[in-house]
């Protein structure tokens, strides 16, 4: 590290669990966010002012008004622009050392198989079922952790997944059937703050896997209440019937 880097990163330094060597695997870390909206766009503005080496965002959407609410890393001069193009820019701002990779559209397929692939953790920023169904299978066969987010209403969800164990639950063991329909904050409505909360967390989640400075619990489902504020936790079981990893 150099002395711009030391006096950039001092006060994550500082910590003793942490340190130099955490900043260094940080720095070599390459971290997907699928979903640059209102958990992808929080969780990959920390990531990158952290000191995350590289960041793979993907995402086949555009930026609208309406977006700006919850998706406080662009501003109203970016408007029509693809969000990865948009993030790409004010990351750049944020932190020029961030190596930034973009895909402008939905990763499905093979694509989301490379992709996963190549990363050292995953997060799902998405809102809708299909996709993390698909993440959740990408994730389980390439044997890569999975940080998953879930934001509408008042409420919200953080779960992780360490793929690497053995007769560990998985994300449709959680989730083994459910619409689109139900998990759509277009239909349903969301308050900003919420969103913010739970992609700052899957941003903490993931650097604390990263740096190997701390502890993920696979399969600890963390539900938020926003309007009593307060959290409650529950530690999944793997379903002897799951079609994903059963």
């Amino acid at each position: 590290m150099n002395e711009s880097e030391l006096d950039r990163y001092s006060r994550q330094l500082l910590l003793p669990n942490f340190d130099i060597q955490g900043q260094l695997n940080l720095a070599h870390a390459r971290v997907l966010i699928i979903g640059l909206g209102g958990l992808g766009n929080i969780a990959a503005t920390y990531l990158a002012t952290s000191g995350v080496g590289t960041l793979i965002l993907a995402d086949g959407d555009q930026l609208e008004s309406s977006n700006l609410p919850r998706q406080v890393l662009y501003d109203e001069s970016q408007l029509g622009l693809d969000k990865v193009i948009a993030a790409a820019q004010q990351i750049a701002k944020k932190n020029a050392a961030v190596k930034v990779q973009t895909i402008a559209q939905k990763l499905s397929g093979e694509a989301l198989l490379d992709a996963v692939s190549n990363a050292d953790v995953v997060l799902d920023c998405t809102d809708n079922f299909t996709a993390r169904q698909a993440i959740n299978r990408a994730c389980l066969s390439q044997k890569t952790p999975l940080i998953s987010a879930a934001a509408i209403r008042w409420e919200g969800q953080l779960v992780s997944f360490l793929y690497d164990k053995e007769s560990a639950p998985c994300y449709e063991c959680l989730y083994p059937a459910l619409s689109d329909q139900q998990l759509s904050c277009n239909e349903s409505g969301i308050i900003a703050p919420i969103v913010g909360l739970l992609g700052v967390y899957q941003a903490l989640e993931a650097i604390k896997l990263v740096s190997g400075c701390g502890t993920v619990r696979h399969g600890a489902l963390k539900v938020f209440d926003g309007f009593e504020g307060h959290w409650r936790e529950m530690r999944l079981t793997r379903d002897p019937e799951c079609l994903a990893c059963c």
